[in-house]
């Protein structure tokens, strides 16, 4: 039982390494296999939670380094569960600090900035002496950890805490190991489900291949009642015939498993049903066309996501009946302009203007786009500037779904950073999902170091109290 720590984290490790790579990979999972090390370090998201409470500590950046032969020591038994190791010679020497009484908040604060920096020695003294707030304070850890919001680390991360907290009290205080044993059950509960969802993110790897294609598979045991498989849904085929907007965010917010889909809100013609309506598109209420629909996992599905040709009289005919514009005739050989990773060029398609697509459902609808372009300078001398424009984005995106929920409109004010990014923050909510992926690094830095380009307007970071304004 005293090792259940460090193996949790040998199978974390293993697990997170299943499926990077892919484009669905770094949607849902991180990407390195080197998430937990001796002592794991807080996700960047916990550190960004942690920061936002009053008595929090302050937590370093990015400690992700570890010796891997730390795993294979001789730990005293003891230590083996709190995963102490290797540096437990150097954690002696660590000057002792006065504990004060506290509450329970305190209490964990404190526990977690000890853990993290290896101060047995304080730790030790720190749960002795604080023995009454034990208890609440890893049931505190254990509520914050079934949180559904967290990412799978994040919860192993809790989960850490609390069975370091766990053996902590057993060992120095004589608690009973109950709750070390309810720990080591919800972290093998949570490997479980990370192993099903793995395996069912492989299962459907080959749809979701393409940018923007994902399987609605919530309802899975109701399809299969119904002999109906998930629903595909690529998002390829509709920007053909409409911009981002229309949908975004007024009939769906642009993150996945936030909409509760259902067909009881079709009735009401909302979600599919503002389009597929018998009117506009075919209806959800015909039983024939269910197959439209529902057909992942079906050869009918691998024209939308293996995308060699397309079409394009069907196209026209759907273009001409809505009212958008499709003009095969501008397209090179009659095929789709793809990128270097065999994803589509839509900036290449309206460049030369073979397609115009509906902005709105609603005629009375005024389009805003702006015209503004910022410089991006990045802290590498050896990595271009990046040249943002914002009529790009606005023709496709209505302002609000970037501002003021992802992006603060402040010049300056967002600290942007890569790894954020592929981690599905700032320009990561759309590229690598629905939009060119991080790797096609040329497309975004695009302006070499030196060159402002006349109108432009010149980014700097703000300092972070700046920013927090």
């Amino acid at each position: 039982m005293a090792t259940a720590s460090i193996r949790t984290r040998r199978g974390c490790a293993r697990l997170a390494g299943k499926v990077a790579g892919g484009p669905q990979a770094r949607d849902d999972l991180p990407g390195t296999a080197d998430l937990f090390p001796a002592i794991v370090p807080p996700p960047h998201s916990l550190q960004r939670r942690l920061r936002r409470r009053p008595c929090a500590t302050r937590l370093q950046k990015n400690p992700f380094h570890r010796d891997e032969r730390a795993y294979e020591m001789k730990i005293p038994h003891p230590l083996r569960a709190l995963g102490a190791v290797a540096t437990i010679a150097a954690v002696l020497l660590t000057p002792t600090a006065s504990l004060h009484a506290m509450d329970q908040r305190e209490f964990i604060d404190t526990f977690i900035e000890n853990y993290r920096n290896l101060r047995f020695e304080v730790q030790v003294k720190h749960v002795k002496k604080n023995k009454e707030l034990v208890d609440g304070a890893i049931k505190e850890v254990l509520k914050e950890a079934m949180a559904e919001e967290l990412s799978f680390e994040e919860k192993m991360y809790l989960l850490d805490v609390a069975s370091a907290m766990a053996y902590m009290n057993k060992y120095w205080n004589d608690a009973d190991d109950r709750v070390l044993r309810e720990i080591e059950a919800l972290i093998r509960r949570e490997i479980h489900l990370e192993e099903e969802r793995l395996a069912d993110i492989m299962k459907w790897k080959k749809e979701e291949r393409f940018l923007g294609n994902f399987v609605m598979k919530k309802h899975m045991k109701e399809m299969e009642a119904q002999g109906l498989s998930p629903v595909l849904y690529p998002h390829w085929v509709h920007r053909i015939w409409f911009e981002c907007k229309v949908c975004h965010q007024e009939i769906f917010t642009m993150k996945r498993w936030t909409n509760s889909i259902s067909h009881e809100k079709f009735k009401e013609g909302k979600q599919c049903a503002a389009c597929h309506n018998g009117k506009l598109s075919f209806s959800v209420d015909d039983k024939k066309s269910c197959d439209r629909c529902h057909m992942a996992g079906k050869p009918d599905a691998e024209p939308f996501f293996y995308v060699s040709a397309v079409d394009n009289d069907r196209i026209k005919k759907v273009a001409d009946r809505i009212g958008s514009v499709w003009r095969p005739e501008n397209l090179p050989g009659g095929k789709l302009p793809l990128d270097r990773f065999k994803f589509i060029n839509w900036l290449e398609l309206k460049k030369k203007k073979v397609f115009e697509p509906l902005v709105s459902l609603h005629k009375d609808y005024k389009e805003k786009t702006y015209d503004t372009k910022i410089l991006f300078n990045t802290r590498n001398n050896f990595v271009n500037n990046v040249l943002f424009d914002h009529k790009i984005h606005s023709d496709w995106i209505k302002c609000s779904v970037c501002h003021p929920s992802i992006f603060k409109d402040k010049l300056g004010g967002n600290r942007i950073r890569m790894r954020d990014m592929s981690g599905g923050r700032f320009c990561g909510h759309c590229h690598g999902k629905v939009s060119f992926t991080f790797a096609d690094c040329l497309r975004c830095h695009n302006t070499p170091k030196g060159q402002v380009p006349e109108g432009v307007l010149n980014r700097v970071e703000l300092p972070q109290e700046e920013q927090a304004r």
